[in-house]
């Protein structure tokens, strides 16, 4: 059983940058691709960002590409989100997920979520 869980989450001003994190544990998520979706209110869940297990895949939604890098720390079992040029719109829970296969990512449901950390950003 994988579990994932997430901090650093807040709140912000425009323009800054906040960073979370996302501690796995399970024999095997090292070797899953693992990364975060978000889902602001009144919205449907959405893709943000993935990296495979070394790291070497990433994927991006546009709205965040140049402003977010996902990252992970295999020896820690964790995968990083950092976000630079926040704005009002980046306003969301923040869900870490992980897929078994990269082939997965951005193609189907992740097999295993995280609880979500709330990043807000005031204007």
């Amino acid at each position: 059983q994988v579990q994932l869980v997430e901090s650093g989450g807040g709140l912000v001003q425009a323009g800054d940058s906040l960073r979370l994190s996302c501690a796995a544990s399970g024999r095997t998520v090292n070797t899953y691709p693992m990364g975060w979706f978000r889902q602001a209110p009144g919205k449907e869940r959405e893709f943000v960002a993935a990296a495979n297990w070394g790291g070497g895949n990433t994927a991006y939604a546009d709205s965040v590409k140049g402003r977010f890098t996902v990252s992970r720390d295999n020896a820690k079992s964790t995968v990083y989100l950092q976000m630079s040029s926040l704005g009002p719109e980046d306003t969301a829970v923040y869900y870490c997920a992980a897929w078994v296969l990269w082939a997965q990512v951005r193609a189907t449901t992740p097999a295993y979520w995280g609880q979500g950390t709330q990043v807000t950003v005031s204007s």
